[in-house]
Order: C-alpha cells, then structure tokens, then sequence
C-alpha cells in the first residue's frame, strides 16, 4: 500500500513542528506520531532537509530544475555527436 508523497514545503513545516513539540518536552516518538509519519520517514526527512530553511528550499528545488535542464542537454548533443560521427565514418 503506497503512501501519499508530501511535498518538500510540507516536510520541511512537518520538521519545525517535531521541533516545537520537541521544545515543549515531548519526546522524538510522541511528537512524529502526532505530525503522523513513521520514525523511519522522520529521520529519512531529517536527513534530507534538516535545518533547511525555505529561502534554502527554493534554491534547492531551483537548482535540481535547472541540473534536469542541462543533463537533459548533454544527452541531446551526445545523441547528436554519435549521429555525426556514424555519418563521418559512411562518408570515408
């Protein structure tokens, strides 16, 4: 049974929150059972963005955008340098 993917903003509120509860004396277990997730997914989501502001979050998201953008690109002229190349050798 799959789960619903939360959204990084959402992650990321979820972590202040287990802060703040953490802060009002509660423990690491009764604070992830109130946000609802596992101890598994809270420390999976501490590792991933832990500390992270949302200014930080956006550049993040800005950053994995625009690295798509150029791995997407050198795919594009690698497939287009071996055409060339497949070409240049049918000529000689």
């Amino acid at each position: 049974m799959a789960g619903k993917r939360e959204k990084p903003e959402d992650i990321v509120s979820k972590l202040r929150q287990v802060e703040v509860l953490q802060g009002q004396g509660a423990t690491i277990a009764e604070a992830v059972r109130q946000i609802g997730v596992t101890l598994q997914t809270f420390y999976r989501w501490r590792k991933l963005y832990g500390g992270m502001q949302w200014s930080q979050l956006a550049r993040l998201k800005e950053l994995e955008k625009e690295n798509q953008r150029l791995r997407r690109a050198v795919s594009d002229l690698t497939l287009d340098k071996l055409i060339l190349s497949e070409a240049a050798k049918e000529n000689f």
